[in-house]
């Protein structure tokens, strides 16, 4: 089932629509940002890499808000929402993420993360828009995802350790859980930042979703909406990082958290709802892809993306947003 957009109707309900879509969306961000400041104290208490914490919990962390939005909207039937959700947050990972946080400081590209996570990301991206091209999504092209995602995993566990033995990290304990906390506390607090997440998710995509249908617009720009709103705990987590001179934060919750969409997020979405998608065009995922290779070019010229080319990328989101009007 895909979402057709009706003819334009007002009525008494729309200003309870934006109501739930805003409230959704404001609650979804604060219980989503705590949740993964839960995961990567837990993480820590328990002697985790903060290299594997980086590329993994918080890259993936901060996925959680467009991973509950996309699920909730495949099980509504509306997997053309949920898909345009996927290719607009991982559009403005690349391009208001980065391009906002090089604007802040100019971000320094290891050659090792670009040569690699970047790649990696690249690849992520690529597949998904190769599973999308066609206009319908399959069960099997969501196992397909899936299974990429479990690679992509094992390769980033994989590298974090030698980066952790080079850095001389031996995952001391108890480096982030506040003293006098204790686990079944930090614990709590994770379940109940995720059961707020799951809420919120819904009051979002039913608000979106009833105001689409009463202003009829398309399902592929309350998908850019969506993409943009769950993409700001990507947006802060980079500025905060970029302020802080963390350039390898910055990129590698990027990176991560396309990876995430990409495999993870729209694979299991395609697993459950499967579909024709009627507003998601080719061009849609072309730029989503156009911008991937972008933004690795600037990373690889110079190991740096620096702040002209942090506009050019704010620029391109522009260009995303044309196509999608």
């Amino acid at each position: 089932m895909s979402y057709h957009p009706p003819a334009p109707k007002k009525d008494q309900r729309l200003p309870l629509d934006i109501g739930l879509a805003v409230g959704g969306l404001a609650v979804l961000i604060l219980a989503a940002d705590r949740l993964v400041v839960s995961a990567t104290r837990l993480a820590r208490f328990f002697g985790v890499s903060t290299v594997l914490i980086g590329a993994v919990i918080v890259g993936f962390g901060t996925s959680i808000p467009e991973f509950v939005v996309t699920i909730i909207a495949g099980l509504k039937g509306e997997i053309d929402l949920a898909m345009s959700n996927v290719v607009g947050s991982n559009t403005a990972n690349l391009t208001l993420v980065l391009g906002g946080a090089a604007l802040v400081a100019t971000l320094v590209a290891r050659q090792s993360v670009v040569r690699r996570e970047g790649y990696l990301m690249m690849a992520a991206v690529a597949a998904l828009a190769v599973v999308l091209w066609d206009g319908t999504v399959t069960r099997l092209g969501g196992v397909v995802l899936v299974g990429l995602l479990i690679v992509a995993l094992s390769l980033l566990v994989l590298w974090s350790r030698p980066a952790a033995v080079a850095s001389g990290e031996r995952g001391v304990p108890d480096r982030a859980v506040p003293h006098g906390r204790k686990l079944w506390a930090e614990l709590s607090i994770a379940v109940v930042a995720l059961a707020a997440t799951l809420i919120a998710a819904q009051f979002l995509v039913d608000g979106v979703i009833g105001v689409g249908e009463r202003l009829g617009w398309s399902a592929a720009f309350l998908g850019m909406i969506t993409g943009v709103g769950t993409s700001l705990p990507e947006l802060a987590a980079g500025l905060a990082s970029s302020r802080k001179r963390e350039s390898d934060l910055t990129i590698g919750n990027v990176l991560g958290s396309n990876i995430f969409n990409s495999l993870g997020v729209a694979g299991v979405a395609a697993i459950l709802a499967p579909g024709s998608l009627a507003s998601l065009s080719t061009a849609m995922l072309v730029v989503m892809v156009g911008v991937a290779v972008i933004a690795g070019v600037f990373a690889v010229t110079g190991q740096r993306i620096v702040r002209w080319e942090g506009l050019a990328l704010l620029l391109a989101f522009g260009v995303y947003a044309v196509v999608v009007i």
